[in-house]
């Protein structure tokens, strides 16, 4: 059971305009600096990291449950249990401090996550400036873990946030998402899977780089919505690893399936696979039917994403009491195909 938010109380910080909004205190000299250009981010800038063994990566599907907040909060976040919004403006507040510190994608992931987890098992006040809290501490602690050169918390709330918080406040939120999520931060993620899973079923080696870039592009938009969140961590990068290949050759998707994770259930991964097409450029085309998936008509390095939507919906989903579920394949942009795997 979640410890309650009185006997944490020494975290709320003054709604008093005046201590909050403090001229003095609510302007950081911006200190940090950049080395994003030396910098080299593991998924697509750096060598292809080495492939876990048969042991580890079963290890890892067994215990993906708990770092994934489930379906449950889900439900919670659709219904309006959980403040929607209030989600999305943190979301967007960690990838702009991402792009402003040139954090990795799986920093930003790692943040993402943190914040979804505590949601999912701790309620925080109906104030304002507590969600805002609770971001800027997820944000500090994937920092920590997954960045080399980490800056100030402080040094993080820059630009014109609505509040402004002291070190030693997001010190104590930092330590509450600590205890609630049992110290458990190195999170297993769809960054765990990919490398493994595109190396299974890409044929040419030489493009396992541009993949793996193109794949992190694609896990970092799922986790800007609600909607990837009924699935594991493995099987989204199942998903992203087949639709990104398909890109380039045909897959029988059911016997990819099989071979990057044996235990999965099949109808959850395809699903999920039709839900990151959507993520794709709008020219591809796609089989309509769960057994196949063609190649894309557009064949860059790096997908052009459409971050600005979402959300998806499905025949198969009970996502559509969500405000804003939208699927656009329409079944003139599909054709047949054979039910091949390979090239």
């Amino acid at each position: 059971m979640a410890p309650s938010f009185d006997c944490v109380s020494s975290l709320l910080c003054s709604e008093d305009r005046d201590s909050v909004f403090d001229e003095n205190s609510s302007v950081y000299e911006d200190t940090w600096q950049h080395r994003r250009n030396h910098k080299k981010h593991h998924f697509g800038e750096s060598s292809v990291l080495p492939l876990q063994d048969d042991e580890c990566f079963a290890t890892m599907v067994e215990k993906e449950c708990e770092h994934w907040p489930g379906v449950v909060y889900l439900n919670r976040m659709c219904n309006g249990d959980l403040d929607f919004g209030a989600r999305k403006e943190a979301v967007d507040w960690i990838e702009m401090v991402r792009a402003q510190f040139g954090f990795g994608p799986l920093c930003a992931y790692l943040s993402i996550n943190y914040l979804d987890r505590f949601l999912s098992a701790y309620q925080l006040p109906g104030r304002d400036w507590a969600m805002q809290l609770l971001a800027v501490a997820c944000m500090s602690l994937a920092a920590k873990i997954d960045e080399c050169d980490v800056p100030m918390s402080v040094d993080l709330q820059f630009g014109e946030p609505k509040f402004v918080f002291e070190a030693k406040a997001i010190q104590r939120m930092e330590l509450l998402v600590l205890s609630t999520l049992n110290w458990r931060m190195q999170s297993i993620t769809p960054f765990s899977f990919i490398d493994r899973f595109l190396y299974k079923i890409i044929d040419d080696q030489s493009q396992l780089r541009s993949s793996i870039l193109q794949s992190t592009q694609l896990i970092l938009s799922t986790a800007r919505g609600i909607d990837f969140l009924e699935f594991k961590p493995s099987e989204i990068a199942a998903a992203v690893a087949l639709s990104v290949v398909a890109e380039t050759k045909t897959i029988d998707a059911r016997k990819a399936i099989s071979v990057l994770i044996p235990q999965a259930e099949e109808e959850r991964v395809m699903k999920c696979v039709k839900m990151v097409q959507e993520l794709l450029p709008n020219n591809g085309i796609y089989k309509d039917c769960s057994n196949a998936i063609v190649p894309c008509m557009s064949q860059s390095p790096i997908g052009v994403l459409d971050t600005s939507s979402f959300s998806y919906k499905s025949d198969y989903t009970n996502a559509d009491s969500c405000a804003n579920s939208s699927h656009n394949s329409p079944d003139t942009k599909r054709r047949k195909l054979n039910n091949t795997y390979g090239s």
